[in-house]
C-alpha cells in the first residue's frame, strides 16, 4: 500500500500538526499491553536505510546515555541474518515499509529475537514479517521526506523512552516548536540562498544525536537539490576531512567543537550555516539559527525542519523542481517504483552545471 503524497511545501506547512498526532498515536500504544516485549527490550538492535537509517542516530544516543547496549546497522549487512549480533530485539524502520533490504533483515532475524516494525503506512509487506508493528497513522508525506523523516524521530524518542523506562517525553508542544524554528529558518536562509546555490558541494557535519541530522541533510541536497554532499561527525571532520573545503556549503550542528569549527571555516571565506543553541555571532560567511535548548531528540526534528526550509529554497534558487528524481532503481523497493508519486526526470536538466560554476 502507497501512502497518500502532499507536496514537500504542503508536508512542511502541516508538519507541526502531523508530529502533535503522531505522538499521541505511538504514544498510546507503547503503553498497551501488547508492546511489553518491546519495552523489556535489553539489547535492541535497530536497523534501516537510507532516511531510516540517520534517524536511528538519535535513539542509539538516547539509549547508550540511559546504559542500554544498542547500535544501528544498516539493513543491507543483516539481510542473510543477524549472526554475530547479541540482540533480543530487532526494529526494523521503514517509513513506507516496501524497502527490499530491511524486508530482507527482518525476514532474517535469527530465532527468538522479537521483530519489530515502525512504519510510517500500513498495511505493507515489512509489517507482515513483525511480531510487532507500530505505526505513524498513515500521515500524508512527500515523496522526498517532511513529516515521514521527522515523525519517525518522534517515534523512535519514544520507543528509546519506552525501553529506558523514561517517566514522561518531550513533545508537548511540537507544533509550537516547529512553527518557531521554520518561520527562523526562512528568514536566515533566504539570507544566504542565492550565494548557497552557486556552491559545487556541501558538508554537513555534527556529533551525537545530531548526525541523524548532518546524514539526514547530505540526503537531502542531493535528493532535492541535486548537490554533492557528505555527512561526517565532528572529530572526523576535523582530522583532514575539512581541508577539502572549496565553494563548499557547510552545514554544522552544535555547541561544542562545532562552533569553533564554524567560524573556522567562514574565517576562510566557506560559507557556513551554523545550527547551535549557544550564543554565536553571524559574520560575513556566517549564518546562525539559535535553536531552542531542548532534549536531543526534539532537537533532531527542529534542525530537520531548517534542513527542510534550507533545500526547499535552494531547489526554487537553482530551479530543481522539488518532486523530480532523476533515477527510478527498480530494486530498491518491493512492488517497484511508485512512478505516480513522483515525476521522474529521465536526465538531469541541461543546465545544471550552468547553476554551480567551479570555484
Amino acid at each position: 500500500m502507497f501512502g497518500s503524497r502532499i507536496t514537500f511545501v504542503e508536508g512542511q506547512a502541516g508538519q507541526g500538526p502531523a508530529l502533535a498526532r503522531i505522538a499521541d498515536r505511538v504514544r498510546a500504544r507503547l503503553t498497551s499491553p501488547r508492546y511489553a516485549a518491546l519495552r523489556g527490550a535489553r539489547r535492541p538492535l535497530f536497523t534501516g536505510i537510507g532516511a531510516s537509517y540517520a534517524a536511528l542516530a538519535v535513539p542509539v544516543q538516547q539509549l547508550r546515555a540511559a546504559g542500554v547496549v544498542t547500535q544501528r546497522v544498516l539493513s543491507s549487512e543483516i539481510a542473510t541474518g543477524t549472526a554475530g549480533f547479541d540482540t533480543d530485539c530487532l526494529i526494523a524502520v521503514s517509513q513506507g515499509g516496501r524497502s527490499r533490504e530491511t524486508i530482507a533483515a527482518l525476514r532474517c532475524a535469527a530465532p527468538g529475537i522479537t521483530r519489530t516494525a515502525l512504519l510510517g503506512v500500513v498495511p505493507s509487506p515489512l509489517g507482515e514479517l513483525a511480531d510487532l508493528t507500530l505505526d505513524l497513522g498513515n500521515e500524508p508525506d512527500s515523496y522526498a521526506s517532511t513529516i515521514g523523516y521527522t515523525g519517525t524521530v518522534l517515534a523512535l524518542d519514544l520507543v528509546a523512552g519506552a525501553i529506558a523506562g523514561r517517566g514522561q517525553d518531550p513533545w508537548g508542544d511540537i507544533a509550537e516548536q516547529t512553527g518557531a524554528v521554520h518561520r527562523q529558518a526562512a528568514e536566515v536562509v533566504a539570507g544566504l540562498r542565492e550565494r548557497a546555490a552557486r556552491c559545487i558541494a556541501s558538508d554537513a557535519v555534527a556529533a551525537g544525536a545530531s548526525r541523524a541530522s548532518a546524514e539526514e541533510g547530505a540526503l537531502l541536497l542531493r535528493e532535492v537539490v541535486r548537490m554533492t554532499a557528505a555527512a561526517s561527525a565532528t572529530r572526523n571532520y576535523l582530522h583532514g576531512g575539512m581541508e577539502s573545503a572549496g565553494n563548499t556549503l557547510h552545514l554544522v550542528f552544535g555547541d561544542g567543537r562545532e562552533i569553533e569549527l564554524a567560524r573556522s571555516l567562514a574565517a576562510a571565506g566557506h560559507l557556513t550555516l551554523l545550527l547551535t543553541t549557544a550564543p554565536a555571532e553571524p559574520s560575513q560567511s556566517l549564518s546562525v539559527i539559535r535553536l531552542p535548548v531542548v532534549p536531543d531528540a526534539v532537537r533532531a526534528v527542529l534542525e530537520a525542519v531548517v534542513l527542510q526550509e534550507l533545500v526547499a529554497q535552494l531547489s526554487a534558487e537553482r530551479g530543481v523542481p522539488i518532486e523530480s528524481f532523476v533515477f527510478a532503481n527498480d530494486d530498491t523497493k518491493q512492488g517497484g517504483p511508485d512512478r505516480a508519486a513522483f515525476q521522474v526526470a529521465a536526465q538531469a536538466p541541461a543546465d545544471d552545471a550552468a547553476r554551480a560554476p567551479s570555484p
